[in-house]
């Protein structure tokens, strides 16, 4: 018997919802916190606007949408940066609002019966380069990125069971030679053992030129991230990346070179966290 299936799309609000229309076309979250004149009137219209989402999503049989972004609002720190565009995504610059508004998002589209990703660690908010394009090097201290890009994503992800999405930069500091989706000392130095994270941890998507096009390739950086703790690899904007990808996972545990132990905590993970059905 196969377990349930995983249904997702992108519908944040604002310029990323893919199924608007015919779902309403809300505006992004922080529009909805620069118009509340109070934190209660913000909760209520936080979890109104994830209502909506939820309603809408689970009556299309979406179980899981990929939002909300928790990237820190950094602004416009590239004039080149076409697709990722996070000064127009994100909640907010304030990381505790980031924080509340992204639970409470969480909260009322789960009340729904519809799960929630939290995206794209470790941040994209400071990146010069799109990583829809080519790799991008995140050279911020860790000191920093602990008390200011990372602490929305380590409130939810300890108080919900939200997914978390990886995005595609390389952590200068951890890993200079792999972005973080497929980094074994980002994916399993820091969120599984550092930060002791046992939920589910998803791919942003692999046909982005910053895997694509590095020296890995899509095959050997899914290896590498399944072996790495990554529970979900995303190939959406070229679907046929999937054969070549499943060719080579089964050369790899025919050659032993999946991680078994891994795999196993994986499908726990997977188990423990089963999509609404």
């Amino acid at each position: 018997q196969l377990p349930p299936l995983w249904v997702a799309t992108d519908q944040e609000g604002g310029i990323v919802s893919r199924l608007s229309p015919p779902l309403t076309h809300l505006p992004p979250l922080a529009e909805v916190v620069s118009q509340s004149s109070t934190p209660e009137e913000q909760h209520q219209q936080v979890q109104a606007y994830g209502k909506t989402h939820g309603q809408e999503l689970a009556a299309l049989g979406i179980n899981l949408n990929f939002a909300p972004v928790v990237d820190l609002n950094k602004g416009i720190v590239s004039a080149q940066d076409r697709f990722s565009v996070i000064y127009r995504r994100a909640i907010s610059d304030d990381k505790a609002i980031v924080a509340k508004v992204a639970q409470d998002y969480c909260t009322a589209l789960f009340d729904e019966g519809v799960s929630c990703t939290l995206k794209h660690f470790p941040g994209l908010g400071r990146l010069e380069v799109d990583t829809h394009l080519t790799s991008a090097h995140l050279d911020t201290p860790i000191a920093e990125l602990e008390q200011d890009d990372w602490v929305p994503f380590q409130q939810v992800m300890n108080t919900s069971k939200a997914l978390t999405m990886l995005g595609h930069p390389i952590l200068t500091a951890v890993d200079p030679d792999h972005p973080v989706s497929f980094s074994e000392a980002v994916v399993n130095g820091i969120l599984r053992q550092q930060w002791q994270y046992d939920g589910v941890l998803i791919t942003d998507d692999f046909s982005m030129g910053a895997v694509f096009n590095s020296r890995d390739g899509v095959t050997e950086a899914t290896i590498k991230a399944l072996n790495a703790g990554v529970d979900l690899i995303l190939l959406s904007y070229d679907g046929d990346l999937y054969y070549p990808v499943m060719a080579a996972l089964i050369n790899a545990e025919q050659a032993n070179r999946l991680s078994l132990e891994r795999l196993a905590a994986s499908g726990d993970r997977l188990q423990h966290h089963r999509p609404f059905s």
